[in-house]
């Protein structure tokens, strides 16, 4: 069984709990405009080409991005740090793109992870088939949700995809799994003090959800847009202002959430 795999982070403090390395898989099914990762969007390798600038000399390297790898050689890079994790209680985090894409692979490598007695956490959007989702549900033991807004017409616009499949996910997650909900702070999108209202309520009724990241959007991925000649269509996007994050996390700690900035 192989993936593709565009990065691995060891040492991650912002991607589950304890210390954890993170594994990149490629490719994604939404295009959210404010995505930081968008060399995770393709699911197949890309070139590209680096440039850099040294005592006036300018070079050119070809850059791959993506790579083809086993279940073996993941667990391989994953063990790595697993001194790290029985200190720390963290484990592997798999993230993306969208992790979900490659269910297979991501399957297998969950299987590995636990029986080698590793804390495993997803990182995923919860845009899935329900019965790929249900047989990931059993290996994980984390899930970091993202949940980006509650009004599908909105949510399909900047994302492209529906929220029927994503809720009716987080439902079946919140029922069997420990789930921390992430909420991406996207001025322009979702910078309404009703939504956040709305989504608080609407997250009390999942009775197992104790825990909120908020994640304040900024403009530090533009410049791998810039490297890979993507478009970068956010320019000149005010970010969201400390008064403002602090206004949105009180929302939920009065609902009687934990909150944390950054994840």
């Amino acid at each position: 069984m192989k993936g593709i795999v565009f990065d691995i982070r060891h040492f991650s403090v912002n991607d589950g709990p304890g210390l954890r390395t993170t594994v990149f898989l490629k490719g994604c099914c939404l295009s959210c405009p404010w995505c930081h990762n968008p060399e995770g969007i393709n699911p197949k390798p890309e070139q590209f080409i680096r440039e850099q600038n040294a005592e006036g000399i300018s070079r050119k390297t070809p850059e791959i991005v993506g790579t083809i790898m086993d279940v073996p050689e993941v667990l391989s890079e994953i063990e790595k740090s697993r001194i790290f994790f029985e200190e720390s209680n963290g484990g592997v985090t798999f993230s993306g793109g969208e992790p979900l894409l490659q269910s297979e692979f991501l399957l297998a490598c969950l299987k590995a992870c636990q029986k080698a007695g590793i804390h495993t956490t997803i990182d995923t959007s919860g845009y899935a088939d329900t019965k790929v989702f249900q047989a990931i549900l059993p290996y994980t033991d984390l899930l970091l949700f993202d949940l980006k807004h509650l009004d599908d017409e909105i949510h399909f616009k900047s994302t492209r995809v529906h929220l029927n499949s994503i809720l009716n996910n987080l439902h079946t997650a919140a029922s069997e799994k420990q789930v921390i909900i992430r909420i991406p702070l996207i001025p322009g999108f979702n910078d309404s003090i009703s939504l956040f209202e709305e989504m608080g309520n609407y997250l009390l009724q999942l009775q197992s959800i104790k825990q909120i990241d908020l994640l304040p959007y900024h403009p530090y991925a533009k410049s791998k847009y810039h490297r890979m000649k993507k478009n970068y269509s956010l320019n000149g996007l005010k970010e969201f202002s400390q008064s403002q994050i602090e206004d949105v996390s009180e929302i939920f700690i009065r609902k009687g959430f934990q909150v944390s900035i950054g994840g």
